[in-house]
């Protein structure tokens, strides 16, 4: 790969890997959610997820160009060659944790998709035009729930306020700007990430609603982004690939 090629791969596994990650903690929940209403809503936006981790994982092998496919890079690789933001790898938790972590996302990868859509490269502003209206959708029904939880019962504000302190160290590394992202910034292919005030904004006015406060900056976790993960991730990964490891090449 050129310098350029493995930049791109970088940015393509960290978005692909992050959608993937989360799609799995989603579906965890089917036969578990707590109403059947969200069954169907976690498996959507799990699906969402899927399909976007596909374009991006596609990317990223026809940036790497070493014959892998998209399933290659998904069920065949272990966690330190993964490279998802740490925050969508936490468990789940109560509803009410999942629903955290999913606005914290949320809020970021929609904003995030939006800034990708003029990019230099094609690939990435077609994919970023594609999931910028699911990813708007994703937040419109976290920050709803949330706002539920939140200025609901008295049980349910304290456990939503708990995870939103609970998750909240790993926020930070969403904004972290690294090699990656500069050589790609220099060429018009992502911006650089490193402002969150828009997303602080966005969060502001969803936790002003549901009651709750946003925490203010401080230590964050990070690592993800560069393969050093939680033990988190290891026992989720051994359940995903758990077939493909089993049988290698198994198809239907």
């Amino acid at each position: 790969m050129t310098m350029s090629d493995s930049h791109l791969f970088q940015f393509a596994l960290r978005m692909g890997d992050s959608a993937l990650v989360l799609a799995h903690r989603l579906s965890e929940w089917t036969g578990h959610a707590p109403i059947l209403e969200e069954e169907l809503g976690n498996a959507n936006v799990a699906l969402d997820l899927l399909g976007q981790a596909q374009l991006w994982l596609q990317l990223a092998a026809d940036a790497e160009g070493a014959g892998r496919t998209p399933d290659d890079l998904a069920y065949l690789r272990d966690a330190h060659h993964y490279r998802n933001y740490l925050l969508v790898e936490q468990p789940n938790g109560d509803y009410g944790q999942t629903l955290v972590r999913q606005v914290y996302f949320d809020a970021w990868h929609w904003l995030s998709l939006r800034a990708l859509q003029p990019s230099s490269d094609e690939r990435i502003a077609e994919i970023a035009h594609k999931a910028e209206k699911e990813v708007r959708y994703h937040l419109e029904r976290s920050s709803d729930w949330l706002v539920r939880l939140g200025d609901g019962t008295e049980e349910s504000h304290a456990r939503v306020s708990a995870s939103v302190q609970q998750l909240w160290p790993y926020t930070g590394e969403l904004f972290e700007t690294d090699d990656t992202l500069s050589a790609l910034a220099a060429q018009g292919v992502v911006p650089l990430s490193g402002d969150d005030s828009d997303w602080r904004a966005l969060l502001t006015e969803v936790f002003a609603e549901a009651t709750l406060e946003l925490p203010e900056a401080g230590w964050a976790q990070s690592g993800g982004i560069h393969g050093r993960h939680t033990e988190h991730l290891g026992f989720l990964l051994a359940e995903m690939q758990f077939l493909q490891r089993a049988y290698p090449g198994a198809t239907w």
